[in-house]
């Protein structure tokens, strides 16, 4: 069995997912689009104080680009992978996730 043969949706969907997960990776990468994380974008301005914005950006930036490599590995291989792949990119996923939130709260502090 492979993803292809446990997708509903049309292939395009996970072109786009990818195309924009890529974009704002390279924004954040930048240092640019703080506006973009969530809650850094509604606290004020004595909370955006306490962390290094570029930091922030680049850390994220990072983690969103570990998933959209992700994602465009599950696209280019729709047809190959097995469908237990999806395990595995959910799993990386939360780790990713919980990394770049330790990093958040620890590195990017000023």
């Amino acid at each position: 069995m492979t993803l292809k043969d446990i997708s509903n949706g049309p292939d395009w969907v996970i072109w786009a997912a990818f195309v924009i997960l890529a974009l704002m990776s390279i924004v954040l990468l930048t240092g640019h689009g703080a506006g973009l994380i969530a809650g850094y974008n509604t606290a004020g301005k004595e909370e955006k104080n306490k962390y290094d914005e570029k930091k922030l950006c680049r850390v994220t930036g990072a983690g969103m680009s570990v998933i959209a490599v992700f994602v465009f590995i599950m696209a280019i291989g729709n047809d190959r992978l097995p469908a237990w792949t999806v395990n595995i990119f959910t799993a990386v996923t939360l780790v990713d996730c919980v990394v770049m939130i330790v990093l958040t709260h620890t590195v990017c502090k000023k």
